[in-house]
């Protein structure tokens, strides 16, 4: 997609602070972090939202929270943490680009809203 934030980040047109990186996911420093770990992890194909996947993509999937796991151990998130993904103008999605936020280095209270 042209018009995508988190396409010209993966494509390397918008400057980011890379965490993580395979064929699949690309995940980078929040610019706007919410604890003091706040990465967020995409796919490198463009998929709108949480609502846009389909049955096919298991895979991919996968290979994002294989992604959240490894980024959370180099991270020393060893006390937990939290993965958030929004969906839509009313679930606080900004960005169409399904993205999941990981979140930790600090206490997370409950509810978050």
């Amino acid at each position: 997609m042209n018009d995508c934030l988190f396409c010209k980040i993966i494509d390397g047109e918008i400057p980011s602070k890379k965490v993580y990186e395979n064929d699949f996911v690309y995940a980078f420093e929040d610019v706007d972090p919410q604890a003091p770990v706040h990465v967020l992890v995409v796919p490198k194909e463009h998929i709108s939202g949480h609502d846009a996947l389909k049955a096919t993509d298991g895979e991919l999937l996968k290979e994002l929270h294989m992604a959240i796991q490894e980024i959370a151990k180099e991270q020393n998130l060893d006390n937990g943490y939290r993965v958030v993904i929004n969906q839509g103008e009313e679930g606080g999605q900004t960005v169409n680009h399904l993205h999941f936020h990981l979140l930790g280095g600090k206490s997370l209270g409950w509810p978050p809203c």
